[in-house]
């Protein structure tokens, strides 16, 4: 059996904003709410569910992707103004990582969860 995550639940200080902003960043768009969540699917297997919360931590959400998918996000990210880095504590601003011959970049959605892109394993 192959195993597959199914959805996740994402915390957000408003979850519609929350999905709208993922789903526009990374060109997909927000589903009919399931139950109270606002959810975005991400691919056949995978949807992101959105849910207010009052507090909440931070999460790290890294997201593989092709290298075209990888330029569209990117040319998304610089289009709204977001600062990026290529590492995870966001020393290295405006820049882009080529680990392993690809690339990769981390960005802050408006939660704080820590965004990752990055097209090699």
């Amino acid at each position: 059996m192959t195993i597959t995550l199914n959805h996740t639940i994402v915390p957000a200080k408003n979850k519609s904003s929350s999905a709208k902003f993922f789903a526009d960043i990374f060109g997909l768009k927000v589903e009919s709410p399931v139950g109270h969540f606002a959810a975005v699917r991400v691919n056949d297997t995978l949807t992101l569910d959105f849910a207010e919360r009052e507090e909440f931590e931070s999460h790290h959400y890294a997201f593989h992707v092709s290298d075209s998918e990888f330029d569209s996000i990117f040319t998304r990210v610089k289009e709204a103004g977001l600062e990026y880095s290529s590492d995870p504590m966001h020393q290295n601003k405006g820049q882009i990582n080529k680990r392993k011959g690809g690339r990769g970049f981390y960005f802050y959605d408006p939660n704080g969860h820590n965004l990752e892109l990055l097209t090699r394993t």
